[in-house]
């Protein structure tokens, strides 16, 4: 194997093996921060002695040895500061390693790990900013340069996000745990909406000239994957796997050979991702089994699934989906929501319905700058005949969304309107 084969070798198992490294020495050094350097240490190690002395035969565990290794020594450099002698050689007799055997030293522990980073670095005491990019960071083992390039933000600016995310975490003295009681469902709750949003950005991105951002969707994924394994009993981590596994399913028919947005029911449903389809259906039924109240991923994924099941556009369920929308909008009210809702209504009882719908939330004006509110009424009122109304809401969706892929499609909706007018 030639060295940029074993350096690109060395660079996927880093995104592998990463987030496992980086939660097992969290657990010994109780710090995020000192935790991801010391697993840098071993992969900059790595990279030195592999592509003399080849891969070894279990990459993983030579990666955590080595690792592990160095945070004995910081151990011991920190207790000799302290002038505590006697720790020092407790703590070398306890934690140093006898080979690079990986399930000792993960020391059969890494669910709890990975569950104790998951929620480290999903903390409320970070703003959502920085918790994206310090889970993409340790969990998504991505460099600062590819979330930088996945948000289109100088990579200083995701830099300066890591930094003061750590800082924070160090300061306020964030215990590296899972919660327990009633502040598990806060947290979790907080955890859920970081991989739901790495998911978004990558399913829609909100800025730039791409449609799809597709490695986001995975890590997301993967993320969402990870945290149902390891806390089986929860029902919305299945309600958020459901809904991001039939979502994405829907990703090789959602953009055209151009990488031109295509619309939902313009798609070509055989390009849906069948497997991915049945995954999500799976973690739906389970999360409806694991509890008899839906929440806000469980709903969310069970108007995915009527997407899902149907055929053709015109085998849609959409009486259901309004049903289902009703039940979201009680539950977490939201002019968001609603605006979804009366997409549901238009389609399940006619355009003027659905526009009466769209009007009222108009009225309220909570949704006076988001594109889709004018891109859902232009839709409207081109099935209703009105042409020029709907070139202006679709020119006035253009000019207030940050993608470039949407607002082409946006601005050939407004022309397609203004060469039918009368």
């Amino acid at each position: 194997m030639t060295a940029p084969d074993i350096h690109q070798t060395i660079a996927a198992l880093w995104r592998i093996e990463s987030p496992r490294l980086i939660a097992g020495l969290a657990r010994i050094v109780r710090d995020v921060g000192v935790a991801e350097d010391l697993a840098q240490d071993a992969l900059v190690s790595a990279l030195e002695q592999w592509p003399k002395s080849g891969v070894p035969d279990r990459p993983g565990a030579w990666l955590m040895a080595a690792a592990r290794n160095r945070a004995i020594d910081h151990a011991r450099r920190r207790a000799m500061s302290e002038r505590k002698h006697e720790e020092i050689g407790r703590e070398a007799d306890t934690r140093e390693l006898s080979g690079p055997d990986y399930d000792t030293a993960l020391d059969d522990d890494i669910g709890d790990d990975m569950l104790r980073l998951i929620f480290t670095a999903c903390h409320p005491a970070l703003s959502d900013e920085s918790r994206t990019a310090l889970t993409l960071r340790l969990l998504g083992g991505l460099t600062t340069d590819e979330i930088a390039r996945a948000f289109l933000v100088p990579e200083a600016t995701v830099a300066q996000r890591i930094v003061r995310a750590k800082r924070t975490l160090a300061e306020k003295k964030v215990p590296y745990e899972v919660p327990r009681g009633t502040e598990l469902g806060s947290r979790l709750a907080s955890v859920l909406e970081v991989i739901y949003l790495i998911f978004n950005e990558g399913y829609t991105a909100t800025a730039g000239d791409d449609w799809l951002r597709p490695a986001l969707c995975e890590d997301a994924l993967r993320l969402g994957r990870v945290l149902a394994g390891l806390m089986p009993d929860e029902p919305e981590v299945h309600g958020l796997v459901a809904l991001m596994e039939i979502q994405a399913s829907r990703s090789q028919a959602r953009t055209g050979p151009s990488g031109e947005p295509i619309r939902l029911l313009e798609q070509d449903r055989a390009r849906w991702d069948g497997l991915l389809i049945r995954r999500g259906l799976d973690a739906l039924e389970r999360a409806e089994r694991l509890r008899d109240v839906r929440g806000r991923y469980t709903l969310q994924a069970a108007i995915a699934a009527c997407h899902a099941r149907a055929r053709t556009p015109d085998e849609t369920d959409w009486e259901r989906i309004v049903s289902l929308y009703t039940e979201l909008a009680r539950l977490m009210p939201s002019p968001v929501v609603e605006l979804n809702r009366a997409v549901a209504i238009g389609m399940a009882s006619g355009p003027a319905a659905g526009l009466e719908a769209v009007d009222a939330i108009v009225s309220e004006g909570d949704l006076g700058d988001y594109h889709l509110l004018p891109a859902v009424r232009g839709d409207l009122l081109e099935k209703l005949g009105r042409l020029e109304e709907a070139r202006a809401e679709f020119e006035r969706s253009a000019s207030l969304t940050r993608n470039e892929r949407e607002r082409s499609l946006l601005l050939a909706r407004a022309r397609a309107c203004a060469g039918r007018t009368p």
